[in-house]
């Protein structure tokens, strides 16, 4: 698990790696809110390697701006059209895309339910995750994680 110690080391080791393989990152999110691009724009030249992102925190902007189909938004489907739609929108080469769950109550899933889209270059993937804690807790560890995804994208 990450923690906010880490998220500066963690983006400086993408920014290196974003540098040398010359890859536009981008983000799509919604439960933390634009974090995610908080970190990633703090780092190290991220003006030439970070596209930008879109926070879509709201189910109708997932469904108008990211063309996530009607229906559940904390699921694999949204995150895979969430970051096929940013990829798009921002002519990124890698874009991680976010939707989940933080609780304290459920709504659509279990709170600590995150889905990750993973768009490298037009390969598209999604994974979920079930993280514990209090909702500040589950957001930590949700960067922590997109970041470790990103950097392992990178360095694969």
């Amino acid at each position: 698990m990450s923690d906010v110690s880490n998220f500066s080391e963690t983006c400086k080791r993408v920014a290196d790696a974003a540098m040398e393989a010359g890859v536009r990152i981008a983000v799509a999110e919604s439960l933390t809110g634009g974090n995610l691009a908080t970190e990633l724009s703090k780092a190290p030249n991220a003006g030439t390697w970070f596209r930008g992102g879109v926070v879509a925190y709201h189910k109708d902007v997932k469904y108008d701006l990211l063309d996530v189909p009607e229906g559940p938004v904390v699921s694999e489907t949204a995150a895979r059209a969430m970051v096929a739609s940013t990829a798009r929108l921002f002519d990124a080469d890698l874009v991680v895309a976010v939707t989940g769950e933080a609780g304290p109550e459920p709504d659509e899933a279990a709170p600590g339910t995150v889905w990750f889209g993973l768009d490298h270059r037009g390969r598209v993937s999604a994974s979920r995750e079930v993280f514990d804690g209090e909702p500040e807790e589950v957001l930590a560890q949700t960067i922590g994680h997109s970041l470790e995804l990103i950097e392992s994208c990178l360095r694969s």
